[in-house]
């Protein structure tokens, strides 16, 4: 009988470290705002979104690609230097087909090239939105996979773990799941899943984003498989795979 692949839960990038990444799938998420933004814009026919941890990186990637926009924030906010923010709402088909978007985020963009330096093999992003794409591909791949909560400046947050329940659920069949952080993100998923839109509001980074009036990109970040396209890590950039 052919051993199943494991499935481990990474509820912050603080605890990157004592985890075995190598040659794994880890999926990155980023509820609030990244992972929602990648895959809406992706979605909507932009070329490819090249995912950066810093500012300066970049505008100069930005600068040195064609038809390219730069994207990014920090604490929810454009950031000063950058185009355009972190919203899915920002990237409509009418702007974003056929560019390239060159991205920075507090937290999202941080933790996937944090896996990329720990060895990860593959690399996908999740959030609601593409909730069935990412559950399609892990339910056919036979490599250990890792649910990369990007949290909230390490801190953990309800909404990527809650993200990280709903895919347990789906596809952990397929996978051997000894890991008491992807028992309580599935038993807090099971716990809230009927009222999600209004759970959501309780968590820390809503009240937060709230501030700048953007409840409307949050309702739309825990709508499920509204832009239902699996963004994968083809070594510089995220595409639709």
């Amino acid at each position: 009988m052919r051993q199943k692949p494991f499935l481990h839960t990474i509820l912050s990038p603080k605890l990157l470290d004592v985890y075995d990444v190598t040659d794994s799938l880890v999926v990155i998420i980023d509820v609030f705002r990244a992972t929602s933004t990648i895959a809406t814009a992706l979605h909507n026919g932009a070329k490819e979104i090249i995912p950066v941890d810093n500012v300066d990186e970049c505008i100069a990637i930005g600068k040195a690609t064609p038809n390219s926009i730069t994207a990014g924030e920090r604490d929810g906010k454009v950031i000063e230097g950058l185009q355009y923010g972190n919203s899915p709402t920002d990237y409509p088909r009418s702007f974003i087909e056929n560019k390239t978007l060159v991205l920075t985020t507090t937290n999202g963009t941080k933790f996937l090239h944090m896996s990329l330096k720990k060895g990860a093999s593959e690399i996908i992003t999740g959030s609601f939105p593409n909730l069935s794409a990412v559950c399609d591909y892990l339910l056919n791949t036979n490599k250990n996979v890792f649910l990369g909560c990007s949290a909230w400046k390490d801190k953990f947050n309800l909404e990527d773990t809650l993200f990280a329940g709903v895919v347990i659920q789906k596809v952990k069949q397929n996978f051997t799941v000894h890991c008491d952080s992807s028992l309580m993100a599935e038993e807090m998923y099971q716990l809230h899943q009927h009222e999600m839109k209004s759970f959501i509001r309780n968590t820390t980074h809503w009240h937060r984003l709230a501030q700048y009036g953007l409840e409307e990109d949050m309702e739309y970040c825990v709508s499920i498989d509204t832009a239902n396209v699996l963004p994968k890590y083809n070594g510089r950039a995220l595409v639709i795979n």
